[in-house]
């Protein structure tokens, strides 16, 4: 997997409804909670790119770029797809975006190499993380050749990534792991609680 193909895609665009507040800008242990991905994620591509609608705040870095979605209440799949837009538009080389939520702590490089290292690009245009049985749908690698098929079905109403992908196609990648979920993330004030205490115990 060539990475200086891929572009680094952390999709911060969602309200945070069940958390109450936009959840990347709280501080856990005196760090922003996107800067935690973006810190494990920043040194593997060239470029990131953060989807993001309100003004936010993280780590300062010349190879991280801000857009907004390019039209508002599309989900996640409108992040996608915003993404894929402005490496057309900006007259990028890239041929995959690779995607990652802003709730994830402790997600690190090491499941990301995993990941990579697994994928056989012959075998399909999208591929998905899986661990315990559960597909991790924002952890994904995304060919920019589904770009139109994309902006189609998304055009005619379609919002859930989970549909969409089986609707196309997707093939998994699946890590175990022992002890810490690196795929822990923070929906509520509840879970923001536990991450505090895994933190502390850690």
């Amino acid at each position: 997997m060539d990475v200086n193909n891929i572009l680094g895609v952390v999709l911060a665009g969602g309200k945070s409804q069940r958390f109450g507040q936009d959840k990347s800008q709280v501080k856990l242990q005196d760090k922003l909670l996107i800067d935690y991905i973006l810190s494990e994620i920043i040194d593997k591509f060239n470029e990131t790119l953060i989807v993001a609608n309100e003004k936010i705040n993280f780590m300062s870095s010349n190879k991280i770029s801000i857009i907004k979605d390019f039209k508002s209440g599309l989900g996640p799949l409108g992040g996608v797809l915003t993404a894929m837009k402005w490496i057309k538009e900006n007259g990028k080389k890239y041929k995959w975006i690779s995607t990652f939520p802003s709730d994830t702590p402790f997600f690190t490089k090491k499941e990301l190499k995993f990941f990579y290292e697994n994928i056989n690009i012959n075998k399909s245009k999208l591929f998905f993380i899986k661990s315990k049985g559960t597909r991790h749908n924002i952890f994904g690698l995304w060919s920019l050749e589904l770009m139109e098929q994309l902006e189609s079905d998304i055009m005619k109403g379609e919002r859930k990534v989970e549909v969409w992908a089986n609707s196309i196609g997707v093939n998994t990648v699946n890590i175990d792991y022992k002890g810490l979920n690196p795929f822990f993330n923070i929906n509520t004030k509840d879970d923001f609680k536990k991450a505090i205490k895994i933190i502390q115990n850690d």
